[in-house]
């Protein structure tokens, strides 16, 4: 096992000083800070004192490695000395404006993103993360179509809000579904748990839209607004589409009038090798939903991306929606330095090229020596690893929609090696900074081998 660096912190920050800190907002936390999605007695989370590029240091001054980007939203790395100082900057210029107003930070950012949309989708309405922006999609999407439905598929995160989470397709949906939000779920692509019995991508990419198509038809193609994906589905297991799928979503949508919705709030900005996760399968939509990495979470920030014929329904009619802090000069200027700097050195070619050169490769590695690996699978620094007991049956390690002890001691021997992974279910995600470097990535593959060891003990047992 890799051992804890210690006793150094970036920034000639005061280890002592550090941990005393830590551990006071540690105290503090447990009597009044109330945490999303957990059951609040039941919580240790770790303190973080400091972070720097790829690693973060933990309440006890320890050093790990950051294989989870935090919510898979640091793609530039922790602490980007330029996206720091572009904030500082304009702190000191203008903190905060009505949206209503023109700032250059807002109108530079919105720019900057229309330059890297396919197609036409050059207007941005700005949000304040990933779920609002995908609630602005959605209206936009009913007003626009004079429809109510929306189709979301199966193993699926869209976000925490009430739309959102109806629209989301794994079991943090289930405590909030009231069956009257008008979304109809359907199965998508996932070959190595295919709905379709597929015996190959040729397979599952014809019997998926043939399924989409015909509960479309079933439900009535005049009564659907709007379908929404994630164009590589990131916290329901990183499901890269087979070849052909979004292409044939896309002309399904046009036969229909369907508003076509891209969630890009995980996978867009680098973080699969290309500025969005769409761009790999050569189809345009026609709203972009993104957030996260649009400037690395540094000040929340989200938004869509409209293209011009939904945008012309609202030249003349009033847009219903909007937020105090659409458009925040901070979260924008923090966004205007990532992409700059995201361009400037390279950042997006790096991710494609360590997912290309060494962690898919490393990843592969691992599944060929570990029995208890069932399918690595991914596109640049966005990889999921799937944990069995079984390869044949291809039972998982947890069951679907929980954990299981075996999954929590393999979660807790790579944090107790220096590694802090983004585990779901029976899932481990490798997903470090589109920033990582190709030594950081060796370190943790050795990490995860090590760890994938305990989980090999598993294997032939029965989890639940």
């Amino acid at each position: 096992m890799t051992a804890f660096v210690r006793n150094r912190l970036p920034n000639d920050l005061d280890l002592d000083t550090a941990i005393e800190e830590g551990r006071r907002a540690y105290q503090l936390d447990r009597e009044h800070v109330f945490h999303s999605w957990s059951a609040q007695a039941h919580l240790t989370p770790m303190t973080i004192v400091a972070a720097s590029g790829s690693y973060v240091w933990d309440g006890d001054g320890n050093r790990l490695l950051d294989f989870s980007s935090q919510m898979v939203n640091t793609n530039i790395g922790h602490q980007h000395p330029k996206v720091v100082a572009a904030i500082a900057e304009q702190a000191n210029k203008l903190c905060t404006i009505a949206p209503a107003h023109v700032n250059d930070a807002r109108s530079e950012a919105a720019r900057l993103i229309a330059e890297r949309t396919p197609g036409d989708l050059n207007k941005i309405f700005f949000t304040n993360g990933g779920a609002d922006a995908v609630e602005h999609a959605v209206r936009m999407a009913r007003l626009h179509t004079g429809r109510h439905k929306v189709l979301a598929r199966y193993r699926s995160y869209h976000g925490g809000t009430d739309t959102a989470i109806n629209l989301t397709g794994d079991p943090r949906r289930w405590p909030n579904d009231y069956g009257n939000s008008g979304v109809v779920h359907f199965s998508g692509p996932f070959l190595y748990r295919s709905a379709f019995h597929s015996a190959d991508e040729t397979q599952e990419t014809e019997r998926a839209l043939d399924h989409l198509d015909q509960l479309i038809r079933l439900e009535g193609p005049d009564s659907f607004a709007a379908i929404i994906l994630e164009s590589v589905p990131g916290t329901a297991g990183i499901m890269v589409p087979p070849p052909g799928y979004l292409a044939g979503v896309r002309e399904i949508c046009d036969r229909y009038g369907i508003v076509y919705i891209a969630d890009e709030v995980m996978a867009g900005f680098g973080r699969t090798g290309k500025w969005f996760a769409i761009d790999h399968f050569d189809v345009t939509p026609d709203l972009i939903t993104f957030a996260k990495g649009v400037n690395s979470g540094y000040v929340p920030l989200g938004g869509v991306a409209i293209n011009e014929k939904i945008a012309a329904t609202f030249a003349d009619r009033p847009y219903p929606g909007g937020l105090t802090y659409s458009g925040h000069p901070l979260a924008t200027a923090a966004a205007v330095a990532t992409i700059n700097a995201m361009t400037e050195e390279g950042i997006v070619d790096n991710a494609a090229r360590i997912g290309a050169e060494v962690l898919g490769p490393g990843l592969r590695d691992l599944a060929r020596r570990h029995p208890s690996v069932g399918e690595v699978r991914g596109l640049g620094v966005f990889w999921a690893i799937e944990l069995v007991v079984d390869q044949q049956t291809r039972e998982p390690l947890a069951p679907y929609g929980s954990s299981s002890a075996a999954m929590n001691e393999v979660i807790a021997a790579c944090k107790s090696s220096g590694l802090l992974p983004f585990a779901n279910f029976n899932r481990i995600h490798a997903v470090p900074p589109c920033t990582v470097t190709e030594s950081e990535v060796r370190e943790g593959l050795k990490i995860l081998d090590a760890t994938l060891s305990l989980a090999d003990r598993y294997v032939g047992t029965t989890v639940g």
